[in-house]
């Protein structure tokens, strides 16, 4: 139904707004409050009302050879009532929408330009029409898609998708072998009420079309055996009230708000895949298109494995600043078949504002509470918003972050100072993953020399090692300034290197053992568990306050540096 779909942000400050073109899957994605739900209400609204002014979404391209389509199709066309009058050359449309009886007049004929105007907002008739063809779901309306509907008049054509999967043995039998795949049960559907149809979950499959749809006492004994649906959990509720509508009901263009909700992850990721099948299926002839707001990267992960033409559309907002950006599966595959990437859950950051990567658990476990103690005394020097991820070593926290940054992710990288050690090979993989210009490339590698061989001429001099024994206190007033410049060139560019030189020297005022083995748990337990305990060790200016506060200045800058466009 739609052809492109125009956001008002583009993928970066400043950028043109981003247009799209229309896929049979497209899925929004990004973190809380980002305009998710908001976008699919919106295009909503377009099709119905085309004046409507909207925040998040800019525009739609409508294709006008559906349109014309659906207009010919005649669906929903009614006869005139005793009683009733319309002008010549008009003809009646009814449907119940949403328990909101419907009834429009559209003229009864087929003039190229009475599609042409319906981009140009100035055919109000033509677009509620479409929205006919228009399903937006959310949980409660995926909810109560598997209550029991009538049956109405089987020699006419179903009014409903219960009625439609009643009819049709091919359809009924897909969703059924979906359900199964998912629950371990049968889903039939049961005529015995008298004038309606309802869903039932059987143990045992019906061994013919006839036992499932008649009513000899064999039928009514079966149905017997089985259990409502309306029964059954609000995920299996859910699970069949989506997937119902997407193989039997009529929408063209289907809008679901959070379709994991309710579902345990595993099922969430079916569903994607399964979702991604149905709208590869083409068989009916009908150009169906689903566009999905989610929160779930297991999902996302479905969709992708489902093999659908999709397009992932990222949105963040952040009161003031927008932006919305197209992920292309390319980009998202090594998520999710990277063994390092799939391990520590790095789709998750799809959804998160700020992504910050340490070197390993520890270090993730420290930086996390530090961060989460500066939001709840809401020091603005917290970050609202962010994953910490930990990868197993200072090499592979690049390999986290670089992916990332090209989805737009701003995600970070926390080393420890010994990261002058890095060869050539891995200083090369902080700089490009890190989108530094190579222009600095040369100048950054001699300065990193010059300082590593200060370092090294401290331990021939001193017996002192840089990481543990003091960090870049140990150099000469002159050697310091100029790694403190190092270090806050690359600290622009999202890589941050501790000074004092390795994680154990945060909070030494703690007096805690510096063995890497216990510290943690030391540590934990000397900042104390409890808020209101005089001994709860709160936020303080400078340590590592004060470094997390350099992490939140760069996340939280509209320009920051490393990101690419």
């Amino acid at each position: 139904m739609l052809n492109e779909i125009e956001f008002q942000a583009g993928p970066i400050q400043g950028a043109e707004s981003l247009k799209i073109e229309m896929t049979p899957l497209t899925v929004f994605v990004g973190p809380n409050n980002s305009g998710k739900s908001k976008s699919l209400s919106e295009i909503f609204q377009l099709i119905r009302e085309p004046m409507h002014t909207p925040l998040v979404v800019k525009n739609i391209s409508i294709d006008e050879n559906v349109a014309e389509d659906l207009y010919n199709s005649n669906r929903y066309l009614r006869s005139v009532r005793p009683g009733e009058y319309i002008n010549e050359g008009m003809k009646l449309i009814e449907k119940i929408v949403e328990y909101e009886n419907i009834n429009i007049t559209l003229y009864d004929q087929n003039k190229p330009e009475y599609f042409r105007v319906l981009n140009k907002r100035q055919n109000s008739d033509l677009a509620v029409y479409l929205s006919l063809f228009c399903l937006k779901l959310d949980g409660q309306s995926r909810l109560n898609l598997i209550n029991q509907q009538p049956a109405g008049d089987l020699l006419e054509p179903p009014r409903n998708s219960i009625s439609y999967l009643f009819s049709n043995d091919e359809k009924r039998k897909i969703l059924r072998e979906i359900v199964f795949e998912a629950f371990g049960k049968y889903l039939v559907v049961d005529p015995t009420l008298t004038g309606n149809f309802r869903y039932r979950l059987s143990a045992t499959a019906p061994e013919n079309d006839a036992l499932e749809k008649g009513l000899t006492r064999e039928s009514i004994e079966f149905h017997r055996n089985a259990h409502q649906v309306t029964e059954a959990s609000d995920g299996v509720k859910a699970f069949i009230g989506t997937l119902s509508t997407l193989i039997a009901g009529d929408p063209v263009l289907t809008l679901i708000d959070e379709p994991e909700a309710f579902l345990h992850p595993s099922l969430a990721m079916k569903l994607g895949k399964d979702i991604a099948r149905i709208v590869n299926d083409n068989k009916d002839g009908l150009k169906k298109q689903v566009i999905v707001s989610t929160h779930s990267a297991n999902f996302i992960m479905g969709c992708i494995q489902g093999g659908a033409n999709i397009n992932i559309v990222r949105l963040t907002y952040d009161y003031e600043n927008a932006t919305a950006r197209v992920l292309k599966r390319e980009q998202l595959t090594p998520l999710m078949r990277n063994p390092l990437l799939r391990s520590v859950g790095v789709l998750n950051a799809l959804f998160y504002s700020a992504v910050i990567v340490t070197e390993a658990d520890a270090d993730r476990a420290f930086y996390q509470e530090i961060n989460e103690r500066l939001l709840e005394a809401k020091d603005r020097r917290g970050i609202e918003g962010c994953l910490f991820l930990n990868a197993q070593n200072k090499q592979t926290v690049w390999d986290i972050v670089g992916p990332l940054r090209k989805l737009g992710i701003p995600a970070c990288g926390i080393v420890d100072l010994d990261a002058f050690n890095y060869t050539g090979g891995e200083f090369n993989k902080l700089l490009e993953n890190c989108h530094i210009p190579p222009i600095m490339y040369s100048s950054l590698r001699i300065h990193k020399a010059s300082l590593l061989e200060a370092f090294r001429k401290i331990k021939e001099n001193d017996g002192k090692n840089f990481k543990t024994e003091g960090g870049i206190d140990l150099l000469k007033a002159d050697e310091k300034d100029a790694c403190a410049a190092f270090i806050s060139t690359l600290a622009e560019y999202g890589a941050f290197i501790v000074p004092r030189g390795e994680l154990e020297a945060w909070l030494t005022s703690l007096d805690v053992p510096r063995s890497k083995h216990v510290w943690l748990k030391e540590i934990f337990v000397a900042m104390g568990e409890d808020p209101t305990a005089n001994s709860y060790v709160k936020p303080a200016n400078g340590d590592v306050w004060n470094f997390i506060a350099t992490i939140s200045t760069w996340v939280k800058n509209n320009n920051k540096k490393g990101i690419p466009a």
